[in-house]
């Protein structure tokens, strides 16, 4: 295998092409069902905006285009997720190419990124804007790379269009851009690329690309950083010492949660070749390793004066998705090419290449069985259904107040828009003057009798058409898919029929 793969680029793109549709075909093969992040896309492709809440729209636009194209399903959910992961891959190992002298490395390089976590197995399960930023870091990489060794007009608008697109993907994406030039500054040779006057097209890109959802974040900043900002920052009056020991302590615990298995990993496989290798000199290596200071750096500065207190290691990905590169660079600029060490590492990537969709497929009847329920063992579609039968009329609007829900009855009950607190403005007609039966549906984590949250009550009592509608609560109690004999899954739910003039 490891000599067919070094044989030709195209059998390593063949490779890459053939796992993820793998893992499309198991997605397709699990429950309707959709997890949260998935959900969150289908409640928010009912419309298109210029944003939507505390995560930038690319990956918003991107799912609203494939739903125009297919109609919205777990099929086109998957066409996106796995297209963008299959780019990413394919960049990174064009990237590994080009800096990549041995072709046996460049394969070594981009099974790495299996060896990830938040990249191998977390993009596959249930992660979106993350995937995005992952396609757009892998853009940008080979985009700079491509630039500084051929610097040419298409080289500087490729880098543009990676950049306005990381920014557009996770607002963190804008740290790599940053410290890439602080770093080209330092270095005599790529000094020239920043100052070359076609670095105005780059940025003319990259500003067009990201105008629209500016334009948008200028009047809803508290909106797209509340969340983020939240989970971040440290509680008002604690002390600045305590609050930069934990958030230090906190990055340093990012950088080894993202890093540690991947290091194991190439240490296991080559030994003390890898070890060898570390000193070995390369131009592009040791502009990583400035890149990796750089950027931490950043982060670091965010901590000490911005009060960040929770880096989470997702938050490294724009950066640390180039460890098995910098890796790889290492090993093909040491004196003795290890091809024991590097049949290992093939054999690994190839282990977690069968590995990954394996446990994908296998957890949810497995957890169903032990009565650890996952997301895609709720029930919605027959729960939706149920509900639905209690009426005569489809509802002219649905009203919810968790998006996981409102997206998986968005899936399940067609032809209805679905709102929830705070975003009724995309749909403030329907809100304003309904044409039919009101739906509002709640839970308790699935437990029986669930109460009506207290955010559903006060926007029903904001709501003039709907106040002063009877409020009759009823449930739904559906089997878990998959679960155990006895174990139901409880939605609460309620009619309200305004009188239409």
């Amino acid at each position: 295998m490891l000599g067919w793969l070094e044989r030709r680029f195209s059998h390593l793109v063949l490779l890459i092409a053939g796992y993820f549709l793998v893992n499309a075909a198991v997605r397709l093969m699990l429950p309707a069902s959709l997890e949260l992040d998935e959900a969150q896309q289908m409640f928010f492709s009912q419309w298109l905006a210029a944003g939507y809440d505390s995560q930038p729209p690319l990956y918003n636009w991107l799912q609203y285009g494939v739903f125009a194209l297919i109609r919205p399903s777990v099929l086109a959910l998957t066409l996106t997720k796995n297209t963008l992961l299959f780019l990413t891959y394919l960049f990174y190992a064009l990237t590994a190419r080009r800096l990549i002298a041995n072709p046996i490395l460049v394969v070594v390089a981009t099974l790495g990124l299996l060896t990830i976590p938040q990249i191998g197995f977390e993009a596959q399960r249930d992660l979106t804007h993350t995937v995005a930023v992952l396609f757009s870091s892998s853009l940008f990489i080979y985009a700079l790379t491509r630039t500084v060794e051929k610097p040419d007009w298409i080289g500087y608008a490729l880098t543009g269009v990676a950049i306005g697109c990381g920014a557009l993907s996770k607002y963190n994406f804008t740290l790599m851009p940053v410290a890439t030039v602080l770093v080209m500054l330092t270095d005599r040779d790529m000094r020239r690329r920043v100052l070359d006057a076609r670095l105005l097209l780059t940025i003319g890109i990259a500003l067009l690309i990201v105008a629209p959802h500016a334009l948008w974040l200028k009047d809803n900043l508290g909106l797209a950083t509340e969340r983020t900002m939240g989970k971040m920052m440290a509680e008002a009056g604690e002390p600045w010492l305590s609050q930069v020991a934990e958030g230090l302590a906190s990055l340093i615990g990012a950088v080894i949660g993202f890093s540690a298995v991947t290091l194991l990993l190439f240490f296991a496989a080559f030994r003390k070749s890898l070890w060898r290798a570390i000193p070995a000199l390369s131009g592009w290596a040791r502009f990583f390793e400035k890149l990796f200071v750089a950027f931490l750096l950043l982060i670091a500065a965010l901590v000490l004066f911005a009060g960040a207190e929770n880096i989470k290691d997702r938050w490294l990905t724009p950066l640390l998705f180039l460890l098995p590169l910098y890796l790889a660079l290492k090993l093909d600029k040491s004196a003795l090419l290890d091809r024991a060490g590097a049949r290992r590492m093939v054999v690994i990537g190839l282990v977690l290449m069968a590995l990954i969709p394996t446990a994908l497929g296998l957890r949810i009847p497995i957890l169903g069985a032990l009565g650890a329920y996952e997301k895609l063992n709720v029930p919605y579609a027959a729960a939706s259904a149920e509900i639905l039968a209690t009426s005569a009329q489809r509802p002219a609007l649905i009203v919810t107040n968790d998006q996981q829900l409102a997206g998986n009855l968005r899936f399940n009950i067609r032809g209805a828009p679905v709102v929830m607190p705070g975003f009724t403005a995309f749909a403030a007609s329907e809100v304003a003057a309904p044409t039919g039966p009101v739906l509002m549906v709640w839970r308790n984590r699935g437990k029986a009798e669930p109460a009506l949250p207290k955010e559903l009550a006060a926007w029903r009592a904001s709501q003039p058409v709907l106040a002063p509608l009877p409020f009759l609560p009823q449930q739904t109690s559906t089997a878990y898919i998959f679960g155990r004999a006895g174990d139901r899954y409880h939605i609460g739910y309620a009619w309200l029929t305004p009188v239409i003039p």
